[in-house]
């Protein structure tokens, strides 16, 4: 450009300084001045160009305000419009070159950041396997060494391979983890199976298999809270001490299981049942009262009756008796409240059934 300049300079001399040149020497430096400008118009438009694929964001730009130039050239040339042209293009150039950098360095700070977030919430979860925090540590710090936009294709590379090393590392964290978390799941199975068996081992009556008192009160306070209908069944086996002082605890442990198996038998499926304790037990039924009554009233003559019990080797027929007192859930009332209803009411049916026995005996 400064040549071309100094060209058009010479050519401003006056003319009696000047041998008179042949009419060949003037075709001959005008045609090299259209080259000169034609190839500086070129060169404008090439650095628009290249400035869109350097930097798609800001060469636009540039690009065009570089055509502006290259088309003021088209125009009729002189040295004041080539110092122009050469300053505004030197101008344009340093602008967009620092405006390209600071894009550069700030799209890169967060591609830069993003990945050092990666890489150190890898490195918290990496803590609990060593060997894929030691990798995770390395890549956080190649990643922090990243501190400027002074060689683009390094950082580049750096970023890259330190994208690779943590894909890999997160990879191999995330297959062990895999494996850990398998193996973790299968031993909270394991526990769970245990505690289940243990819960169910812990609601059972030893002596009759039914359920426990504990477990029965946990169903009756379950279904108040819900709102459920419910009726509780109080049956007690009458005259069980006789039975104990009489033939002993072995036979009345006997009674008591056979007299379990028949409450379980005369049951429906939707009946909790459960041993109340010593010779009590208790029936939860999902009923008002007048189905309860209907229920009860069918168990009573079906667990009531004889039965055969071993004594010293031989069979021996105990009769059964059993009052039973039902009480239906009322609005407002307690599982407590509920329970001395209905344990009164078995008293009534056993105390009633002591008169009779004692009418009969007379």
């Amino acid at each position: 450009m400064i040549s071309i300049k100094k060209y058009l300079d010479s050519a401003r001399i006056a003319p009696e300084a000047q041998p008179q040149p042949q009419d060949n020497s003037v075709r001959k430096k005008d045609d090299v001045l259209s080259l000169a400008v034609e190839a500086y118009r070129s060169a404008l438009r090439e650095m628009g160009n290249c400035s869109v694929e350097a930097c798609a964001v800001l060469g636009p730009g540039l690009k065009q305000s570089l055509g502006k130039l290259e088309e003021k050239l088209s125009l009729k040339i002189d040295t004041a419009l080539l110092e122009a042209t050469q300053t505004s293009a030197r101008e344009l150039l340093q602008d967009w070159g620092r405006s390209t950098a600071s894009h550069y360095r700030q799209k890169t700070g967060e591609v830069k950041d993003l990945l050092i977030v990666m890489a150190r919430t890898a490195e918290s979860a990496g803590e609990c396997d060593q060997r894929c925090a030691a990798q995770i540590n390395l890549v956080t710090a190649q990643l922090e060494s990243i501190a400027s936009l002074e060689d683009l294709a390094e950082i580049r590379l750096s970023v890259v391979k330190s994208a690779a090393d943590l894909k890999a590392s997160l990879e191999r964290m995330a297959v062990e983890g895999k494996g850990a978390l398998d193996e973790l799941r299968a031993e909270v199975e394991r526990y769970q199976i245990k505690l289940e068996e243990a819960e169910e081992i812990a609601s059972r009556d030893a002596l009759t298999g039914l359920r426990n008192r504990h477990w029965v009160e946990s169903q009756i306070e379950q279904r108040i809270s819900a709102g459920t209908p419910i009726s509780v069944a109080i049956v007690d086996i009458d005259e069980f001490k006789y039975v104990n002082d009489e033939y002993g605890h072995i036979v009345g442990d006997q009674m008591l299981q056979q007299f379990a198996i028949e409450l379980k038998s005369a049951s429906r499926s939707t009946d909790l049942i459960g041993r109340w304790g010593g010779d009590e037990f208790i029936l939860l039924l999902d009923s008002g009262l007048e189905a309860a009554t209907a229920q009860v009233d069918r168990l009573s003559e079906w667990v009531c009756g004889n039965y055969d019990l071993k004594y010293h080797g031989a069979v021996i027929k105990l009769k059964v008796v059993a009052s039973i007192g039902l009480s239906a859930h009322e609005s407002g009332e307690t599982m407590k409240e509920l329970l001395v209803r209905a344990d009164a009411d078995m008293y009534l049916h056993k105390a009633a059934s002591r008169v009779k026995g004692s009418a009969t005996r007379r």
